[in-house]
């Protein structure tokens, strides 16, 4: 999840806004946490909640896959992403699939959904919203960040209170558009969709969205207030460091946390946005914004999606897995790695002896786990492989392939397919080249000096 930052620099649009991403929210059945913390006025935030479930582990970094609690093992792996869809699968803007461009609020909330995901392998769960765009085939359409490492994710109808699971169609990080479809839909109803290419500074809109998720859809009015901004997002729990998004509608109406992935409609009852951002506001001085993607650049995404057109910025489907959790920074040698890693711990309490427990198996009498199935209990090893280049791995999750493979906390990988790894991001690189079922030769180092050689075989893992 992600937080936009301030966005001063908006005037003759000089430099984008930067800031951080998410903040936590109560979801049921958990017992609910202490109130978000409020931002710091100015700042954006990407929409959707994250509820933590142990203790989140804000220094590590899930390589090639983010793992959920209460578990000893790995998940079973995501369902393989469906096989192209025909063009018209996506509608085109102000048809909405039914031939008519007329629409009302009321004939959008038919069209919302509730979407809940479950984050195993960082102990979370999150909520955000979504679009129903083809009722046939149960696509909806959001955020990238509403599901984002996301090992389930179910959809539930506003307006009826059907639920359903979702499998991951494919997603752009760089775009912040993610389509996922219903398993068996039946009773659908697709949202009418506008032509955001129409819309002007002042023209009247209502967002919608499973506000502070809730799970209760909740219309907020407003006007728009700028289009064609720019502005720039990092990241501090999700896997995108950071990001711009261009060309995006500027709103005034009351955004919050949980409308991600929700509709952003006009006075005539269609979609013309997708909300993706809002600021949360302390002073009567600083007026409330909100920003949504447009939906004609939505759906065109979408389309490249449902055909399955993966491209540098487009991933179908589901990512290749192999099941470790890497250091920080960007050098390759994997003691500035380690080092990286334990300061960022520091920042957080560190994750070994703060009373939160892990969900590991046995441990090796050190204090450490052989595995882990989430990062709520992951230490920076004490020993690591004595190289000067590789990318260190701090923990490996429970019967995942690297586990299998017997690379344990402390190993440093050095090559794939015989490639050369230096910092985590080459060893991101390497593994982004490849697909769920692909076998590899994967060569590291252990603590004690030994070097090893195994194939290694991806599964799919969680949208990236």
């Amino acid at each position: 999840m992600q937080d936009y930052g301030g966005y001063g620099g908006y005037g003759g649009y000089g430099q984008p806004p930067s800031g951080d991403y998410g903040h936590t929210a109560p979801l049921p059945p958990m017992p609910p946490p202490p109130p978000p913390p409020r931002r710091r006025v100015g700042l954006l935030s990407y929409l959707a909640v994250a509820l933590v479930a142990g203790a989140l582990g804000a220094g590590s970094v899930v390589a090639l896959y983010h793992p959920a609690a209460n578990s000893s093992a790995a998940p079973s792996a995501p369902p393989s992403a469906p096989a192209p869809l025909p063009s018209s699968a996506v509608p085109v803007p102000s048809n909405g699939g039914t031939g008519t461009s007329g629409g009302s609020l009321s004939k959008v909330e038919q069209g919302v959904v509730i979407i809940n995901t479950t984050l195993q392998y960082s102990s979370e769960r999150a909520a955000g919203t979504g679009m129903v765009i083809n009722a046939a085939s149960g696509l909806v359409l959001t955020n990238n960040h509403v599901i984002e490492n996301s090992t389930k994710i179910t959809a539930t109808v506003a307006a009826t209170g059907q639920k359903f699971q979702a499998k991951v169609v494919g997603y752009d990080v760089t775009g912040d558009v993610a389509l996922i479809q219903l398993q068996h839909p039946s009773g659908l109803h697709q949202v009418p969709l506008g032509d955001s290419s129409k819309v002007k500074v002042g023209d009247a809109v209502t967002a919608l969205g499973n506000a502070e998720g809730q799970s209760a859809i909740v219309p907020a009015p407003g006007h728009i207030t700028g289009v064609n901004r720019t502005i720039t997002a990092s990241d501090q729990g999700g896997s995108v460091q950071s990001e711009t998004l261009h060309g995006m509608l500027q709103t005034d109406a009351g955004i919050v946390s949980g409308d991600s992935g929700g509709p952003l409609v006009n006075a005539a009852g269609q979609v013309i946005g997708m909300d993706t951002a809002g600021n949360d506001v302390r002073s009567d001085q600083q007026q409330a914004a909100g920003f949504a993607i447009p939906i004609n650049t939505a759906l065109s995404v979408a389309r490249e999606i449902a055909a399955g057109h993966g491209s540098s910025t487009i991933s179908i489907g589901y990512p290749p897995f192999i099941g470790i959790y890497v250091g920080q920074g960007a050098s390759s040698d994997p003691q500035q790695q380690a080092a990286a890693q334990q300061q960022q711990n520091n920042g957080f309490g560190g994750f070994g002896g703060n009373g939160f427990g892990g969900n590991g198996s046995a441990g090796n009498g050190s204090g450490s786990q052989s595995c882990y199935s989430n990062d709520s209990n992951l230490p920076v090893p004490s020993a690591i492989a004595p190289v000067s280049s590789g990318t260190l791995v701090i923990g490996t999750i429970c019967n995942s392939p690297a586990a299998d493979a017997g690379v344990a906390a402390g190993s440093v990988i050095t090559s794939v397919n015989g490639q050369a790894v230096g910092a985590p991001e080459s060893l991101h690189t390497q593994i982004a080249k490849y697909r769920p079922g692909d076998t590899v030769s994967v060569t590291w180092v252990t603590p004690s000096g030994q070097h090893k050689t195994a194939s290694v075989t991806f599964t799919a893992g969680p949208p990236l």
